[in-house]
């Protein structure tokens, strides 16, 4: 048996391990499905065993795989220790914005933090996906959270995303009115009503296109366009002096006087990514896929109610199996 293992093959056996899926798996390394059975078939004659039971129904993991699992992970975890200390990788911070505090992607966050201490990973509260795709891109920013579909086809083209969540969309509305006495509004109960959903903030412009797909045919106005709300005081003093409505999602601050209502009738959801610039290499920023992939497994957060609705374009992107780069080829 050979001494020396090729860490790419290491790489193949791990992420198809995890993920029992080979479309996702070869997604999760940049590789053709056909190239990642290529690498898993030479890894299995190198050890002289195979490592996982396929069908077409699913993929599991051989007695003899789950054995060797672990010790390669060791392997990998090593090796990218070494790479870090020769490149100096790592040492710099990962910039990560979340929104705000009670977001998904805080919690993504906290839990990376948490089972990383060794990393370090900074957070910025600011909003939009729009604006934040752009400093992506700058190299200013490193990550962000939000709607990858609601992007330009020309920055998509330059990004890379992982299906996170799909966030349930509600309305915020004062606690006084006759409809905040339900736990779920229905759609058609906001025909007539105007609804505040960024407009005029070009940072968060791909919130603004979701809110007018939902509302077209629903007779839902947008509301009139006024700048980025810097802040979540100075949202809810905004929000209270022009007597807004407000489309939103369950993961949403708390606003004085306001209630937040689930919108029903359909389900309308708004779909959330991990986005990254394609090709950053930093093992915070491989720590933070891991926790959003297991996050979403674990929590169900990728389970589509089956009366969701949600634009195409954005059902494709969040396809698990549509690979890391899929709204680029889904606009």
């Amino acid at each position: 048996m050979p001494r020396d293992f090729d860490p790419r093959l290491l790489r193949a056996f791990v992420a198809t391990a995890e993920e029992l899926h080979f479309t996702r798996a070869a997604g999760r390394l940049y590789v053709a499905q056909q190239a990642l059975s290529r690498d898993i078939q030479r890894l299995e004659r190198d050890v002289g065993a195979r490592l996982f039971v396929r069908s077409t129904r699913q993929v599991r993991l051989t007695p003899e795989g789950a054995r060797l699992l672990p010790y390669a992970r060791d392997v990998l975890a090593a090796h990218e220790v070494f790479a870090a200390a020769v490149s100096g990788r790592g040492q710099r911070p990962l910039l990560v914005d979340v929104g705000d505090l009670v977001t998904t992607g805080h919690q993504v966050l906290e839990e990376t933090r948490r089972s990383h201490p060794e990393l370090e990973l900074v957070a910025r509260f600011h909003t939009g996906l729009t604006g934040a795709a752009r400093e992506i891109l700058d190299g200013s920013l490193d990550a962000s959270f939000g709607r990858f579909a609601g992007l330009d086809p020309a920055v998509t083209a330059r990004l890379s995303h992982r299906p996170v969540r799909f966030e349930r969309l509600a309305v915020l509305l004062p606690e006084d009115h006759p409809l905040s006495a339900n736990d779920r509004v229905p759609l058609k109960a906001l025909a007539g009503r105007t609804l505040y959903a960024a407009a005029g903030n070009p940072s968060a412009a791909e919130w603004t296109d979701l809110a007018l797909r939902l509302f077209a045919g629903h007779d839902i106005r947008l509301a009139e366009p006024f700048p980025e709300i810097e802040g979540p005081e100075e949202f809810m003093r905004v929000v209270r002096k022009r007597g807004w409505w407000v489309l939103a999602s369950t993961e949403f601050i708390d606003v004085p006087g306001m209630a937040l209502r689930l919108l029903s009738d359909p389900v309308p959801l708004s779909p959330l990514s991990l986005v990254w610039r394609t090709g950053l290499d930093h093992p915070a920023l491989d720590a933070l896929t891991a926790t959003a992939r297991r996050l979403a497994h674990e929590r169900h957060w990728l389970d589509l109610p089956p009366d969701a609705w949600l634009p195409p374009a954005d059902r494709a992107a969040m396809r698990e199996d549509a690979g890391p780069r899929a709204a680029a080829r889904t606009r």
